[in-house]
């Protein structure tokens, strides 16, 4: 359910007033645990540091992420790859191939 249009995007009073200390330009991340809160135009430009569970992921903020939740952009569960032992066996397969193309092209002395 989405929330109600006379409320408005629910944004979190702590981010908005450090945010707002923050002069335009500075790359300092700011850290929050409001994964729930929208992302406001007064955002862009920043970098926020959102936390996933475990640690602060930072997000630089840009136009088309607004009224979007900050959540959206730290994801909470790491990827591992599909596949088993044949998988495995591709991967290794690729890597000695760039391994093999990367001592080709360096110059030897």
């Amino acid at each position: 359910m989405t929330r109600s249009l006379k409320k408005g995007p629910f944004v979190d009073e702590n981010l908005l007033k450090k945010i707002s200390r923050l002069k335009v330009g500075d790359k300092t991340p700011v850290k929050t645990w409001a994964r729930d809160s929208a992302v406001t135009p007064e955002m862009v430009g920043f970098i926020v540091a959102v936390h996933n569970g475990k640690i602060h992921v930072p997000v630089l903020i840009q136009e088309n992420m607004v009224g979007h939740k900050l959540g959206e952009f730290a994801p909470t569960r790491k990827f591992v790859r599909h596949g088993g032992k044949m998988q495995k066996e591709l991967e290794i397969a690729a890597a000695e191939k760039t391994k093999v193309q990367n001592q080709a092209s360096t110059p030897a002395k």
